[in-house]
């Protein structure tokens, strides 16, 4: 029998696993435009400042291995954008094409709309990135459009793609201040 999955908070003892994941994804992979590979410190930053703003930040784990991690961060500094924020989903590379990162997702916008979001973007790296695109199209974002040749990385242009979804009562009614 196969350990089931199970989607839960990250912890400290998280961190090399997530650093592991994310370090594949800038030497390797184009749905980050990052260049150099943040270490284990840099990590830790980062999530403390997410966490630090009240944002969730999840492991996908079987077995006691790590698979992925998902978080939310605003989108933008400004306090305007405090009810919008973009995800960001990074799987082990052997962990792809398994429904993890659909998982993760769901539960990412669950717990962002408990928090308060209205909105969730999608800043996807590479418009060639097939599986994000269509783990997102399947959770009901919509395309909202390309920045072309944004990023340069590996020798080639890569467009970005963006797309977003209402959580909630999206744009519908006022939100409550946090």
């Amino acid at each position: 029998m196969t350990a089931s999955l199970s989607i839960r908070p990250s912890t400290e003892s998280d961190l090399p696993a997530i650093t592991t994941i994310y370090a594949w994804h800038v030497e390797h992979g184009t749905g980050t435009f990052e260049l150099d590979v943040p270490d284990a410190a840099e990590m830790r930053r980062r999530r403390a400042d997410v966490l630090g703003k009240g944002l969730p930040w999840l492991v996908a784990e079987r077995a006691g291995e790590v698979l992925g991690y998902a978080y939310a961060n605003h989108f933008r500094p400004r306090r305007a954008y405090r009810f919008c924020l973009e995800d960001s989903i990074y799987l082990a590379d052997a962990a792809r094409g398994q429904g993890v990162g659909r998982l993760l997702l769901a539960e990412l916008m669950a717990r962002c709309q408990a928090v308060g979001a209205r909105q969730m973007l999608a800043v996807i790296g590479d418009s060639a990135n097939a599986g994000s695109i269509g783990v997102h199209r399947s959770l009901g974002f919509e395309h909202t459009g390309v920045l072309k040749s944004a990023g340069w990385k590996f020798g080639r242009w890569l467009d970005v793609v963006l797309m977003q979804k209402s959580l909630g009562l999206g744009d519908t009614a006022a939100p409550v201040d946090r």
